[in-house]
Parts: C-alpha cells; sequence; structure tokens
C-alpha cells in the first residue's frame, strides 16, 4: 500500500508543479487567469461500506479550477486597448467556429474595418444605423465606419440675449432707409453666426438690432452681406420684437419666426443654395437694464465632415467623430457573464468556450447589472500573484521529496523482510 500512496503523492505533487509551472509561464499574459489544483483523498471500498479505521491509498487530482478574480489593469497608449473592470467577457468569432469568451482587449483593426484579436477573430456588439442609432438584438461583429457624414442644412436657430433697455431709438429720418448696415449709427446692436446650405457651404448670417421706441425692436439679418428680408438698398426687418415692460421673454413674436435665407454669391465665384423654412426661437431673450450680450446661440446644420477618430465610452460605445465637429455612435460592444464561469472550457490563445456546466452567457451591454465596465486605453493583466506561486513551488519540492521518502522507506522495510533467516 505504502508504495501505491507514495506514488500518487509524487503523480499528484508533479501536476501541482505544472499547474504552477503554468501560472507563471503565464504571469505577463493578458487577460490570463491563474489556476489551481485541487485534490482529494483516496480510500478503498469496504464491504457495506462499513469501517472506521480505514487508511487511505494516497491522492487525486479532484480538478484544475481557474481563479476568475481582477487582474490589475494597466493603461497602454493604444486606444484599441480594451480592459473590463468587473465581470464579464468579450465575445469573438472567426464566423465558423462557436463564439470564444475572453478577458484580453488586445484588439485591432483589420483590413476591412472589423475589430479582430491577434487571432483574427472579430469582436461581436450591435451595429449603429446611419443616423447613429444602436440598433440592439442578435450581436453582430463590429465593423468601424469609414465613410464621412453628409452636410445638413440648417432649420432651427436659437438665440438666448440680452437688449439694453437703456439704449435709445436709433430709426433713421426718412427718407433714409430704414438701416444702414455699413453705418453703426443706424442700429444698436450686431451679432453674427454660421449656418450650413444642403450642401454644406457656410453662409455668414449676421442680426442687427434697431431699437424703434419703448420696449420696441426691429430685427434685420444679412446673408454674406446680403439683406434676407427686401434689399440692400430697401433692407425690411425680419420682424419686430416687442417685450412687455418687465423686459422679460418678447411677446413679439409669438413663438417661432420662420423665414428663408437667400441665395448669396461667394468669394470663390460660387453661390450658395437657399436656406427655406428655418424657424427662429427669441424665446429666451430679455430687455433688462444691462449691456448687451448674447450668451447662447445655437443652430442644427453642419458642414460635409470625414472620420477623423474613434473612441470607445466605458458603456461600450464606439463613437466616430469627424472633421466638421460632429459626433455619432457607431456600433456597441456586448459583452457577457456566467452563472458559473470555472465551468468554462480553456480553449487556449485567452479564450474560454462555453459548457454545459458553466450555463448559457448572459449578454448585455458595460455596466448593465453586474456586468463590468469598459476602459479604453488599457489592459487587464493577468491575476497570478509570482510571489505566492514561487512560494507555491518550494513547498510542492518539499512534499515531492516527502513521497519519494515514503517509497525509499517501504522499500527498506521490504528488505529487511526479505533479509530475514
Amino acid at each position: 500500500m505504502s508504495f501505491q500512496q507514495g506514488l500518487s503523492g509524487l503523480n499528484a505533487t508533479s501536476k501541482n508543479l505544472q499547474v504552477i509551472g503554468n501560472n507563471i509561464a503565464n504571469a505577463n499574459t493578458f487577460g490570463a487567469k491563474a489556476s489551481r489544483a485541487e485534490f482529494g483523498d483516496v480510500y478503498a471500498a469496504s464491504l457495506n461500506g462499513a469501517g472506521t479505521s480505514n487508511i487511505g491509498i494516497g491522492v487525486n487530482l479532484n480538478t484544475v479550477a481557474q481563479q476568475f478574480t481582477q487582474g490589475n489593469i494597466r493603461t497602454t497608449e493604444n486606444p484599441m486597448d480594451l480592459a473590463i473592470n468587473g465581470a464579464g467577457f468579450f465575445q469573438v468569432t472567426d464566423g465558423r467556429s462557436p463564439v470564444t469568451f475572453t478577458r484580453n482587449g488586445q484588439f485591432k483593426v483589420d483590413r476591412n474595418g472589423y475589430v479582430v484579436n491577434n487571432n483574427g477573430q472579430q469582436l461581436m456588439g450591435y451595429m449603429a444605423n446611419d443616423m447613429g442609432v444602436i440598433q440592439p438584438g442578435q450581436a453582430v461583429t463590429l465593423r468601424l465606419p469609414t465613410g464621412g457624414v453628409t452636410p445638413q442644412p440648417t432649420s432651427t436657430i436659437e438665440i438666448e440675449m440680452n437688449l439694453d433697455s437703456r439704449q435709445g431709438a436709433r430709426v433713421p429720418a426718412p427718407p433714409a432707409a430704414a438701416i444702414d448696415f455699413n453705418d453703426a449709427e443706424s442700429y444698436n446692436n450686431a451679432t453674427s453666426m454660421t449656418v450650413y446650405d444642403a450642401q454644406g457651404q457656410e453662409v455668414a448670417l449676421t442680426y442687427y438690432f434697431q431699437k424703434a421706441g419703448p420696449n420696441a425692436w426691429n430685427l434685420f439679418a444679412t446673408a454674406n452681406g446680403q439683406s434676407v428680408n427686401g434689399t440692400n438698398a430697401n433692407p425690411l426687418p425680419l420682424t419686430a420684437v416687442n417685450f412687455p415692460p418687465d423686459g422679460s421673454a418678447p411677446i413679439v413674436p409669438a413663438g417661432l419666426l420662420t423665414f428663408n435665407v437667400p441665395s448669396t454669391a461667394l468669394a470663390n465665384g460660387g453661390t450658395t443654395l437657399p436656406i427655406t423654412g428655418v424657424q427662429l426661437d427669441l424665446s429666451t431673450a430679455t430687455q433688462f437694464g444691462s449691456a448687451f450680450g448674447v450668451t447662447d446661440i445655437n443652430q442644427d446644420g453642419f458642414a460635409a465632415g470625414v472620420l477623423t477618430a474613434t473612441t470607445i465610452e466605458s458603456n461600450g460605445v464606439i463613437t466616430a467623430r469627424y472633421s466638421n465637429g460632429q459626433s455619432r455612435p457607431a456600433g456597441q460592444i456586448e459583452v457577457s457573464n456566467f452563472r458559473n464561469p470555472q465551468g468554462l472550457q480553456p480553449l487556449g490563445d485567452n479564450g474560454w468556450g462555453r459548457t454545459f456546466a458553466s450555463g448559457d452567457p448572459i449578454v448585455g451591454v458595460p455596466g448593465d447589472g453586474n456586468l463590468g465596465v469598459l476602459q479604453a486605453g488599457a489592459l487587464e493583466e493577468s491575476n497570478v500573484d509570482l510571489t505566492g506561486e514561487l512560494v507555491n513551488m518550494i513547498t510542492a519540492q518539499r512534499i515531492y521529496q516527502a513521497n519519494a521518502q515514503t517509497i525509499r522507506t517501504q522499500d527498506e522495510v521490504l528488505q529487511t523482510l526479505v533479509n530475514l533467516r
């Protein structure tokens, strides 16, 4: 019996050393998880299961259990490197084999625009439509956009400002024109903004505010120097702007003001397209006894733009950024988790496959439920404790020597019996 006990101890310790060696070898492997050899004692079966003085016949390796604890997160200079801070796995596929699950976020973009790992497996998630709306549902392979965005003509304008109630009227006396855009004495204040036509061409829109009387103003506008309403020789106001006595939000115009921006000439000889149906919102304007000032001005148009960069947010949204200042989602990474991660089957190359023991994957986006969040420009290091593994290796070596000693001792006992006369 002692030979079998010692032999089982040698085999078990040898396997333990192999597990320790594998851990040490992967101490610098991103996304790798340490393993632990778990053993069980062995007893011979007794008649009817009776007996209280049975001596064990050795040890057996029950399982090699992987430890899915969080590894340290190391920042990198690569924006395509991803780390999961918390529970979850990336999902990658080669299009043929079942989906592989991994914690290694060393991703790149291949020649076709797909996000892939070092094995050429493609990262999975949800794509966005042309308007930047993410389409959740069945996960697909993620492909980064390469095209630009088409221009959008201006349709709404919002101006938040204060007109100085202390200023006097500036309406020129007849027969002079209602306003002279080249004469600052014919109006009180002016401000400018850029709007865009259907081709994304810029149009400089300038507003002129002319006080007509107590709590009453005229609003004129020019597009690239050309009067929006009327002609430059005989300009007409876009609208009157009338305030209540307390100077709060104007009572005229009531609601949105709709106007058209005419076609104008450009310095290079070209012309802009007319911009029709523009809605101007002056509901936040005021007339108080303080200096004129525009505190906010917005419009919803933009020029054409080309892709300049992509960034990945903590919730897995891939944001495409364009040269015209616009940004829109291009997709979202899907991650998954398991009820029993230790039931996953190691496949090599930092990947695991689902099994009956692991259960079905629980999918979602980063940050949902108990799923971890993403950190771009970072990688999760192996959770191997190198110091602890070296100590375990020394311990396993001593246990191996002790098991060998039991075999040697049993051999000497048998030799003594053989030598009896």
